[in-house]
C-alpha cells in the first residue's frame, strides 16, 4: 500500500499567505510612499510661504526706501533752492559796496583837464562819454582805468577834436570792463595768461 499525501492544501495555504504577505507589502509601501510625498508637499508648501513671507517684507522694505528716496530728493531740492538763494544773497552783500568803489575809482581815476558827460553800464562794460583839454589827457585816463584794480581792458571808441571859442577840446568816448572786486583783475590776467 501506498501512502499517498495531498500537499494541494499547503500549497494553497502558502500562496494565500504570499498574496497577504505581497498585499500587506503593498500597503506598508503605499503608506510609506504617501507619507514621503506628504513630508515633501509639507516641505515645499513651507518654503513656499516662508519665501512669500520674506517676498512680502522685501518689498515693504523697497516701498519704505523708495518714500525716504523721494523725501531725500525733496530735501535736495530744499537744500539747493536755499543754496541759491544764500549766492544771490552773497552776491548782494558783495555788490552792495561795489557801486560805492566803482563811483569813487571813476572819480580817482579822473585826470585834470578831463571832464564826464554821460556814463552807461550795460552788463560789465561801461560806456564813457566826456570832453578834455587834450588827446594826451584822453590817454592819461586810459592809462589811470587800466591801472585801477576795479577797471579793465580801456578802449578808446570815438574821439572829436573841435575848437570853440578858441580853445581845442576833444570829446570821447571809451569803453571799460568794470570788475565787480579788486581780484577780478589779476583772475582776468591768469586767464589771459592761460589762454
Amino acid at each position: 500500500m501506498t501512502t499517498r499525501i495531498n500537499l494541494l492544501d499547503w500549497r494553497r495555504e502558502r500562496r494565500e499567505r504570499r498574496k497577504r504577505e505581497f498585499a500587506s507589502m503593498m500597503g506598508l509601501g503605499l503608506i510609506a510612499a504617501v507619507a514621503v510625498v506628504g513630508a515633501a508637499y509639507a516641505a515645499m508648501t513651507s518654503a513656499v510661504d516662508n519665501q512669500n513671507q520674506r517676498n512680502d517684507r522685501l518689498r515693504a522694505e523697497i516701498r519704505e526706501m523708495d518714500q525716504k528716496i523721494t523725501e531725500i530728493q525733496e530735501l535736495e531740492k530744499v537744500r539747493n533752492n536755499l543754496l541759491a538763494r544764500m549766492r544771490v544773497i552773497e552776491e548782494l552783500q558783495a555788490n552792495r559796496a561795489a557801486t560805492v568803489h566803482f563811483f569813487d575809482e571813476i572819480v580817482n581815476t579822473l585826470p585834470e583837464g578831463v571832464s564826464l558827460t554821460s556814463l552807461k553800464e550795460q552788463g560789465d562794460l561801461v560806456k564813457i562819454e566826456g570832453v578834455a583839454d587834450s588827446n594826451g589827457r584822453i590817454s592819461t585816463y586810459m592809462k589811470n582805468l587800466d591801472a585801477s584794480p576795479w577797471f579793465a581792458d580801456p578802449r578808446l571808441v570815438i574821439i572829436k577834436s573841435s575848437d570853440k571859442n578858441r580853445q581845442r577840446k576833444s570829446e570821447f568816448t571809451l569803453e571799460v570792463k568794470a570788475l565787480n572786486r579788486p581780484a577780478d583783475k589779476t583772475k582776468a590776467a591768469d586767464a589771459e595768461v592761460s589762454e
